[in-house]
């Protein structure tokens, strides 16, 4: 079967966020078009960042996708590792405070900025 590769930013149960890559299968349509099943969403939200944006580190409000649009956005670690992704790339962002927590940064959350000489331009799709 052919699938779709979902890339998720989560809070594990240790309370860091991480990224693991997750298949979604494309078993419905045709041989031509192959589809998921539908999924949910609340709605739609676009977003522009200036060249030299960098947000604070934070954990995602509620799950969302996010497309990258335009330019290229990084997501940054507590454990030091990152991830960029460009025009055409994507990402399941359900980096999400654990109930009861409160934010440290050096456990918990994400940062994210604006990388290269095009302004970031993203999609963000509610779950």
């Amino acid at each position: 079967m052919t699938t779709f590769t979902q890339t998720i930013l989560y809070t594990d149960s240790d309370g860091h966020a991480k990224f693991r890559d997750e298949a979604i299968a494309l078993g419905e349509g045709t041989p031509a078009t192959r589809l998921s099943a539908i999924l949910p969403a609340s709605g739609v939200q676009f977003r522009e960042s200036p060249v030299g944006f960098r947000s604070q580190v934070h954990c995602t409000g509620a799950p969302q996708w996010v497309f990258i649009l335009g330019g290229a956005m990084e997501i940054g670690l507590a454990d030091g590792s990152s991830r960029v992704f460009t025009a055409g790339e994507h990402f399941y962002s359900a980096d999400t405070l654990p109930a009861g927590a409160t934010l440290d940064p050096a456990i918990h959350g994400h940062w994210s900025r604006q990388v290269g000489n095009a302004p970031l331009v993203t999609l963000f799709i509610k779950g």
